[in-house]
């Protein structure tokens, strides 16, 4: 007997459809699986005869085939273990012909039968509502996952006992062997909104101390979407203020929210029974991580931070002391926001668009240029500051510099603004490039290309005159120039001002990478 069962399989962060056909046929017994597969999965033959022999259904001596079309795509995961269980049920005859038409099955089989978490859900639930497929059998731990897709019903079960009754069962009856799980997005996001839009839990602006001039160039880095690089001794606050910045950014929209679910359900990393991940991401990974657990990869290609960051923050502690090759592999995702990563089985591009947030200390030690603590010298500082790489520096459109705390303003009762007050000053200037760059490419102010700056960022003749002063007296080169007028443009719209003013130039000329250090 011959039998079809609709799956799907993952490419990079979007799904395709696969149909599973299995063929039962007498002669030599044999167990056969072609269709350009992953050691992992031609291991459900084993997992899926022992499963069904475990709740009952021994397999008769015959000669098994199943092929996993289309042939000449990759086929990675253990999520093919269902749809192979039911196509050889319904060759088997154990179970209605035509049972399993229109419905897509997705799972891994425990030994006994169970159906375990399985990994990139939702964009193959999401692949499979554009096919025009009507309902999804999934585990059930990943069934509120699928079930924020519209236009489609999802299932969730707990092992394949469960997929046969509902199989074998008519019309209303299968709604009660599975209940079909239904995640209302607008309620999840109202629900958000009530509880501070996505503050709660979160770290506040409120608990820092002093830092001004920091907190200030996170607010610009934020409404701009421009990266951040901190530098400061051990101890001024770096590591607080960037674990912050997700909290005054806007919420995520139904959209956005989808795309980092998909990343992370790709990644395996979605909490059992979470619908959605309504809050900005922040990754922070260890200076020690290697280049494929940063940018992505390895044999069978995952997501690394990178795309983990995706709509939020990805926080670089040390920054000096993560390997080079790691850093220079940064450069095509900031620039593109997204990575592509090539191997033998093919290519997979992932989406990275992040806000890059760096800290770092000014020299081995920690302390320069107090030298009441730093025992460095000047060539150790340069060398250690030259560990950061031109075209990294060159993508960070502000520098700021961190002094320790003083007393004073660690005792003082004043008490800071809050990252609720600062927030709303960044929807605000969000808003404003929402409208200024609406039908572009562009989004935020950080994006801005060399081309556009005159359409974008015109001065008028006193403003002239004064980057012109500045590009003199600073020493500027043509990307610190440009620079400047991104971040001048951000500072403009967080103060509501349709032109660029000379104040907005002369703070944002505050905020360049030091001379001192980069010569720049």
């Amino acid at each position: 007997m011959y039998s079809a069962v609709h799956s799907g399989a993952l490419q990079g962060v979007c799904a395709y459809m696969v149909s599973v056909e299995v063929d039962i046929a007498r002669g030599l017994p044999a167990f056969l699986m072609v269709g350009s597969l992953s050691t992992e999965v031609r291991e459900s033959r084993e997992r899926v005869t022992v499963a069904l022999k475990n709740v009952g259904l021994n397999l008769p001596p015959c000669r098994i085939t199943v092929n996993l079309s289309p042939a000449d795509r990759r086929k990675e995961g253990t999520a093919f273990d269902l749809p192979i269980a039911v196509g050889m049920l319904e060759a088997m005859e154990l179970v209605p012909a035509g049972a399993a038409e229109g419905l897509l099955f997705l799972g891994e089989l425990g030994l006994n039968g169970e159906l375990k978490k399985a990994r990139g859900v939702l964009p193959i639930v999401r692949a499979a509502a554009a096919e025009g497929i009507r309902e999804c059998i999934v585990p059930g731990a990943n069934a509120r996952e699928g079930g924020v897709i519209p236009g489609i019903r999802v299932r969730g079960a707990e092992n394949i006992l469960e997929i046969m009754h509902f199989l074998m069962a008519r019309g209303e009856e299968r709604d009660r062997v599975l209940p079909r799980t239904f995640v209302d997005t607008e309620s999840l996001f109202a629900e958000m909104e009530r509880d501070g839009g996505g503050l709660q839990g979160r770290p506040d602006f409120a608990e820092v101390t002093g830092q001004e001039t920091a907190r200030r160039a996170a607010e610009i880095a934020a409404a701009g979407f421009h990266n951040l690089l901190m530098v400061g001794p051990p101890g001024a606050g770096k590591s607080m203020i960037a674990r912050r910045i997700p909290g005054i950014l806007p919420p995520l929209t139904l959209e956005e929210s989808l795309e980092v679910t998909s990343v992370v359900s790709v990644a395996g990393l979605l909490e059992e029974g979470e619908a959605l991940v309504t809050g900005r991401p922040f990754r922070s990974p260890h200076h020690t991580i290697s280049q494929a657990a940063l940018i992505g990869g390895s044999t069978a290609p995952k997501p690394g931070m990178i795309s983990l960051a995706h709509r939020g923050v990805l926080f670089l502690d040390e920054l000096p002391e993560f390997q080079r090759a790691s850093l220079d592999a940064l450069r095509q995702p900031l620039e593109e926001r997204r990575v592509t990563i090539s191997r033998v089985s093919g290519n997979v591009t992932y989406p990275s668009d992040f806000m890059l947030v760096c800290a770092m200390n000014p020299c081995p030690c920690g302390y320069y240029p107090d030298r009441a603590r730093c025992s460095c010298t000047r060539p150790q500082v340069h060398r250690y500051m030259g560990k950061v790489s031109g075209p990294i520096l060159d993508r960070i459109d502000l520098c700021v510099e961190l002094a320790a705390v003083d007393y004073d303003s660690l005792k003082s009762r004043a008490k800071a603004e809050s990252s609720a007050e600062i927030r709303v000053r960044v929807e605000r200037a969000r808003r404003i490039q929402e409208e200024r760059f609406r039908g572009t490419s562009t989004r935020f102010n950080g994006d801005i290309e060399v081309s556009a700056m005159e359409r974008y960022c015109g001065l008028g003749e006193e403003q002239q005159r004064c980057m012109e002063r500045l590009y003199g007296s600073l020493q500027l080169s043509a990307r610190a120039y440009h620079r400047i007028l991104r971040v001048a443009r951000t500072i403009a719209d967080l103060e509501g001002a349709e032109e660029i003013g000379t104040a907005h130039l002369m703070e944002a000329s505050y905020y360049r990478p030091s001379m001192e250090y980069w010569g720049n």
